[in-house]
């Protein structure tokens, strides 16, 4: 199984979409950095946990994006007439099947570092500020649960429908321009905005209401189940 990951994360790493999209999120998310981090969100510093993880909610959707794209490779046309010849080899299509999803999710990964590569030289460059502890906790709750159930929902809608990814890739663009409840607000950044205004203090400390925590929580273990599925074949497939 591991020539099978490597296989696929050279493929999904090593194509010109991959680049171009690792080009995109870098130029966006500078662009982001430097004329709204800068100037902090809801009175806080550029470098504090709430304008860091409004940057962080900001790139999401393309995150989520890319993640979708990812997937396509593994449910096109032309991977689904491959899968005739993989079939009947002796690797397990669930083996074969896990390995996919690591490297779908070691992709996903290497384009949410590249984000928070483009954060570090921003205020390693602006502010000389290079405190990440601090940033650790917004980071890991703000990407890590909706990308994980993107893969998933995307890779149970993909083997079902292919044509299914393309409207899931913009549910995060519609989630950004919805007013949506608190405990929500991750998932269009109103968390980051709000929530310093509503504690009542300058720059207050990073805390979130449990009912946000518990939809990430939630997202994440949801997202995992989902890669574990394996949805019956249609006849004629």
């Amino acid at each position: 199984m591991g020539k099978i990951f490597r296989y696929e994360c050279r493929r999904l790493a090593g194509n010109r979409f991959f680049a171009g999209l690792l080009l995109v999120l870098l130029f966006y998310g500078w662009q982001v950095l430097s004329r709204v981090t800068l100037l902090g969100v809801a009175h806080t510093a550029p470098f504090s946990p709430w304008s860091f993880g409004d940057y962080l909610s900001r790139m999401l959707p393309l995150l989520w994006l890319g993640a979708l794209f990812l997937l396509t490779f593994f449910t096109s046309a032309a991977e689904r007439r491959r899968a005739v010849l993989t079939a009947a080899t002796p690797v397990r299509p669930a083996a074969y099947g896990l390995a996919r999803c690591c490297a779908a999710l070691a992709a996903t990964a290497l384009l949410a570092l590249a984000v928070l590569a483009a954060a570090a030289v921003f205020y390693g460059r602006t502010f000389g500020w290079y405190g990440w502890g601090t940033l650790l906790v917004p980071a890991l709750v703000t990407l890590v649960p909706p990308l994980v159930f993107a893969l998933g929902s995307g890779w149970l809608l993909g083997r079902l429908r292919p044509w299914l990814l393309l409207p899931w890739m913009l549910i995060p663009f519609l989630l950004r321009a919805l007013p949506l409840p608190a405990c929500l607000g991750l998932l269009n950044g109103s968390a980051f905005t709000d929530r310093p205004l509503a504690l009542g203090t300058l720059d207050p400390a990073f805390s979130l209401p449990a009912g946000a925590v518990a939809v990430q929580c939630a997202l994440l273990l949801l997202g995992a189940a989902l890669l574990a599925i394996r949805p019956a074949r249609r006849p004629g497939r």
